[in-house]
């Protein structure tokens, strides 16, 4: 069977999902122009996509978490308290020892935590940590790793941290703090020694907000709603939610990211803030790129990446997120960012439903950073009078600071999922489906039309290593797959990629990278009589594109055949 494959002309097909909590899939798709202008008319793209629509969580039902009366101690976490106890009773010291945070908050939750922040009433870090120290050495017991971190308040650290190991966990020591802020900074203008109370209500969250006093064995709720938030799943801000924001506005997205996590539900007035105008102002000038893209990658990295974007996104802050450059001339589509999002819910999907074990955790972050980006994949601006570059890149290493490796990665399976495009249908089939050239593919004249289907694949896996199944991935999002319900999509696309992976299995490419070439550069040199050069890399492809049509062959048999497609061209010249 001949079957025509046409790749000018894409739909993305991507159905309606269950509903988040506070936000809901609109059961009618919409299709919308791919932000695409710079793109030739001819290939341009459209997706068809689901429209987002904000449902107040109000109408939910509250339901409870099932939230611990007391903190259950491990064993080692005793021994480590219980050296901490013993410190101040050797030196008689009168300090309230609290765990603060993240700690209390999934230990009441029944949840493992190994990151243990001590706060301190009456004395610095440093000052308790040489003492514990000194304890230590006096019965006999080594201090170990003992440093000093410097503030960093770009890096969200605003006070100096002592850290030591104890019973090999790290445990950070700080003093209580008090904090004020100035109009355009996110760091503290004053700070002083502050009371538990006055830290708890200083802190983001409510649900962050908890102490454990290891002094008297018992869990502080100093907000009066911590342990009360927590148990009805509400993500809330001590104080009121903008002059919170205002104070320092990386609260927002860790608001969102708690919120995502735990899936939790956004406060009303919370919402209301984080989208006011005066907020996202000051999300954008006073925080720093890196914190932002920091708490981007841990959504994306996270347990619900789809719902934490949706939030973005709800609270019209995509844009202020991944901003775009100042010279990007052309209008935004509107729903783009919803484009975006269908994209990541698609591939989140695809993900679960081929199981966790088919990609690594890197692997599956660059999945959802190259799912979340692909409606801007063929986007384009100018810098002054620079060749054009990829807006992606420009979000990827500028808005979020992430590493010029992870830009490079995205756009590298951007431009692969196109290629696998072109050899899913052969790969899927199977039935003899014939090859459709496209301008990517290499010159195939020496290459027997049976072989070409390995030749292609064989390369395209050579330049993508591990990643391969990523841009199998984004690709089989592309292909036009026919739905008949929601729940078929995924199922189909689940197909269609095992159909195509076990095809590159039976062809023995799934580890082509790793093959040694028959031949090499000198080899070629002196077949060919030649000196070095661009030709040398030419050739050398030539010669593992036979080899690839030939799994079988030696190196002798690779250099007579350089040796006489050589003779054959000089002779047409």
């Amino acid at each position: 069977m001949r079957v025509a494959l046409k790749t000018a002309t894409r739909f993305l097909a991507v159905q309606p999902r269950p509903s988040f909590s506070g936000f809901s899939l609109s059961q009618t798709p919409t299709v919308l122009p791919l932000l695409n202008s710079h793109r030739p008319a001819k290939t341009k793209t459209l997706l068809r996509t689901t429209t987002l629509s904000f449902r107040s969580s109000a109408s939910a039902p509250m339901s409870t978490m099932p939230v611990r009366h007391k903190i259950e101690l491990s064993a080692t976490e005793k021994s480590i308290f219980d050296r901490l106890l013993a410190t101040l009773h050797h030196f008689h010291l009168q300090t309230q020892l609290r765990v603060a945070g993240g700690w209390v908050r999934d230990k009441l939750l029944g949840k493992d935590c190994y990151d243990i922040d001590i706060a301190l009433d009456n004395m610095m870090g440093t000052e308790f940590v040489d003492k514990v120290r000194e304890y230590l050495l006096s019965i006999g017991e080594d201090a170990q790793g003992v440093c000093v971190i410097e503030s960093n308040p770009d890096q969200s650290k605003h006070l100096e941290t002592a850290r030591m190991r104890l019973f090999d966990i790290w445990i950070d020591f700080v003093n209580l703090r008090s904090e004020e802020y100035t109009e355009n900074s996110r760091i503290p203008s004053k700070q002083r020694f502050g009371t538990a109370e006055e830290d708890a209500y200083r802190r983001d969250l409510t649900i962050n907000s908890l102490f454990y006093n290891i002094n008297t064995d018992s869990v502080e709720d100093f907000t009066k709603r911590g342990i009360s938030d927590l148990k009805y799943g509400k993500i809330v801000t001590p104080l009121p939610p903008k002059a919170t924001f205002l104070d320092d506005p990386l609260r927002v997205l860790r608001a969102i990211r708690f919120g995502a996590r735990f899936e939790f539900t956004l406060d009303e007035d919370l919402k209301v803030a984080a989208a006011c105008d005066d907020v996202k102002d000051a999300l954008a000038a006073k925080i720093s790129r890196e914190r932002i893209g920091t708490e981007i990658d841990l959504m994306i990295s996270g347990n619900q990446p789809v719902k934490a974007i949706t939030h973005i996104c709800e609270l019209t802050l995509f844009w202020i997120v991944f901003s775009l450059p100042p010279e990007y001339e052309p209008v935004i589509s509107d729903g783009c960012e919803r484009h975006c999002i269908s994209c990541l819910d698609t591939a989140w999907n695809l993900i679960h439903s081929l199981g966790e074990s088919t990609f690594t955790a890197e692997q599956k972050r660059l999945t959802l950073y190259t799912a979340l980006f692909l409606p801007l994949r063929y986007t384009t601006y100018k810098e002054k009078k620079a060749k054009k570059i990829p807006v992606v890149s420009h979000i990827i290493r500028e808005s979020l600071k992430r590493k010029a490796k992870d830009a490079e990665m995205v756009l590298d399976l951007h431009q692969a999922s196109h290629k696998f495009l072109s050899l899913i249908p052969c790969l899927a089939s199977s039935e003899d489906v014939q090859l459709v050239d496209h301008d990517w593919m290499r010159d195939l004249i020496d290459v027997p039309v049976s072989s070409r289907v390995r030749v292609l694949t064989g390369f395209l896996l050579r330049e993508l290593k591990d990643f391969w199944r990523v841009a199998l991935l984004i690709s089989t999002i592309l292909h036009p797959i026919d739905i008949k319900d929601d729940s078929s999509q995924v199922v189909k696309q689940r197909d269609l990629f095992n159909a195509v992976e076990k095809s590159i299995t039976k062809l023995g490419l799934e580890k082509v990278w790793d093959i040694k070439q028959l031949i090499n550069g000198k080899d070629v040199m002196n077949v060919l009589q030649l000196r070095g050069g661009p030709l040398v890399k030419e050739w050398l492809d030539k010669a593992m594109a036979w080899q690839l049509a030939h799994p079988s062959g030696t190196a002798d048999e690779c250099i007579e055949w350089l040796r006489e497609t050589n003779s054959k061209r000089v002779k047409l010249e």
